[in-house]
């Protein structure tokens, strides 16, 4: 009975998390008769591709989605290229320079948005990084970075010491260890923290809304509003097919590298 209760508890849980992807694709493909119906249904009684063909007749989606997946790249592969070896001297050195260094990284996430974006805006003004996709990704490495760095943190304290002292012994320096012996079995915890910053860049809205300005350098996010009306009446339709468009980059690349994100390559890494 226990293990019965756990399993629907699961089940629920996963109801609850599917019901409104579930519910955004069966309005993508509602036509606009049974999108105005006052007894909606799941599935849509005539399937139609006419809010897909509306969507990109109204916006430019793929140019919007162009410049979403540059700045999301980028912010991702930056922020651990600097996180991975500051992930290592936090962990590595247990001093009160890398207490206070991890106290902040826990302080600087409860920074508001609201906070940031004046201080952000003027360093940015500075160095003519405004409304630019450059500027954005300096922003979202900043934006990721903390959180980057409390997840490496995590994965390189569970890295076997004992496997940097043998390379050691063979004559291996810091960065010859980082690299040839720590970053291989950090992989896990690199592609997790990867996902998570590219996710993060891929779903932002609000910084790319205040420092981009010209419509052929906005973000995928900030397009998707335009499909609301001067008085915030939605176009359901077409708003609905975008956004679950929008939604297909970050469950692709999570389906392709799902099984790097697992914990078990550290078995048998030392022999007792």
């Amino acid at each position: 009975m226990g293990r019965a209760g756990q399993y629907l508890a699961l089940l629920a849980y996963l109801v609850f998390l599917a019901f409104p992807f579930l519910w955004l694709i069966s309005t993508a493909f509602k036509p606009p008769r049974e999108l105005g119906s006052l007894h909606p249904t799941w599935i849509p009684r005539h399937p139609t591709l006419a809010n897909f063909r509306q969507a990109f007749d109204e916006q430019p989606l793929l140019h919007a989605g162009l410049n979403s997946l540059i700045a999301a790249l980028s912010a991702a592969l930056i922020a651990v290229v600097i996180a991975t070896p500051m992930a290592y001297v936090m962990a590595r050195n247990r001093g009160r320079l890398a207490a206070a260094a991890t106290g902040w990284v826990v302080i600087s996430q409860a920074f508001p948005f609201v906070l940031l974006i004046i201080p952000l805006f003027l360093v940015l003004k500075n160095l003519h990084a405004i409304n630019s996709v450059g500027g954005l990704v300096m922003v979202y490495v900043v934006w990721s970075l903390p959180f980057a760095l409390w997840m490496l943190n995590g994965y390189v304290r569970a890295v076997p010491p004992e496997l940097e002292e043998a390379a050691a012994v063979d004559g291996a320096g810091r960065l010859r260890t980082l690299v040839s012996v720590t970053a291989p079995l950090l992989a896990p915890g690199i592609v997790a923290t990867a996902l998570f910053a590219f996710i993060t860049a891929w779903n932002e809205f609000f910084f790319a809304l205040v420092l981009l300005k010209t419509p052929e350098k906005q973000t995928l996010p900030v397009v998707l509003t335009y499909f609301l009306g001067a008085e915030g009446v939605a176009d359901l339709g077409p708003l609905a097919a975008a956004a679950f468009l929008a939604t297909l980059p970050s469950l692709v690349i999570f389906a392709i590298i799902q099984k790097r994100i697992t914990g078990g390559m550290l078995t048998g890494a030392v022999k007792n």
